[in-house]
């Protein structure tokens, strides 16, 4: 490969920054030419892209958010949006895509590559940590530990007036989220996908994951006293923990499998604190 593109699409998550940095470090180290993507998959639709080089990415990998900017893309689920994007990547004579984002950005590379011969390296990026394949993804760390701070500048106040304290976290259909920052917050109930609730004691905290207004709805019936806290965007906009920061310094490392060996049609996934290309 002499030339690969990198785009961040879906929802943002702490780390897509220092991911695109490793991706273009890497790059940089194996004499190949990189261009961001900007605004995701719209961003290939409309063409919309820049040079990258290791000065370009110098200074980011603290930041949340994304430099290159993530959008969902209406257009590029038909096939006449994916035939356009595909036109101007290899019009750019792009040898290969890196994908960082979730579920729905790793289904439209799939048909990047199944319907017009793309080959596309995937870095999943979401803090729902709802892809196979992977232990934890990027950004979930980071979510948790946000989630933690919430809680615990929360339940203070949530003893001092015998109240009970809703923490909405998000997490999509996934309840990994509201099930670790429950676990390690003390929450004295769960809610979130695939587990069961049971009745929270007073002066607690239970945790729910993006299901909040029903069953405040639920206990306020009850007469039960309910403070709601959100916890939802701030994990997406902070900059990433340790773990993610380390995560991704290792995915950088392990790119140059699928680069060099002109291998696509993978990800790049942490099983058993191993990084799997």
């Amino acid at each position: 490969m002499k030339r690969i593109a990198v785009l961040t699409s879906g929802g943002d998550a702490p780390g897509m920054n220092a991911a695109v940095r490793g991706v273009v470090r890497t790059a940089d180290a194996l004499g190949v030419h990189t261009l961001g993507v900007e605004f995701g998959y719209r961003g290939l639709i409309k063409d919309r892209m820049r040079e990258l080089d290791a000065r370009a990415v110098s200074g980011i990998i603290q930041l949340g958010g994304t430099i290159l900017g993530t959008a969902r893309s209406e257009e590029f689920r038909t096939p006449e949006g994916r035939a356009r994007a595909a036109a101007n990547l290899k019009a750019r004579g792009v040898d290969g895509l890196v994908v960082i984002g979730g579920d729905g950005s790793f289904h439209g590379a799939q048909a990047l590559s199944d319907e017009h011969g793309i080959a596309c390296v995937g870095i999943p990026g979401t803090i729902d940590n709802d892809l196979g394949g992977s232990d934890f993804t990027l950004g979930f760390d980071t979510a948790v530990n946000v989630a933690l701070e919430a809680i615990d500048r929360i339940r203070d106040t949530a003893s001092s007036h015998e109240r009970l304290f809703f923490v909405e976290v998000m997490g999509r259909r996934a309840g990994w989220l509201a099930l670790y920052a429950g676990l390690a917050g003390g929450a004295s109930a769960l809610l979130a996908a695939l587990l069961a609730a049971r009745r929270a004691a007073r002066r607690q905290l239970l945790v729910v994951g993006d299901v909040l207004p029903p069953v405040a709805e639920v206990l306020g019936r009850e007469g039960r006293a309910v403070g709601p806290a959100h916890a939802g965007a701030q994990m997406e906009r902070e900059g990433p923990a340790v773990l993610d920061l380390d995560l991704l310094q290792d995915v950088g490392l392990e790119l140059e499998v699928p680069v060099e060996a002109d291998q696509p049609g993978v990800t790049i996934n942490r099983h058993h604190a191993r990084i799997l290309a």
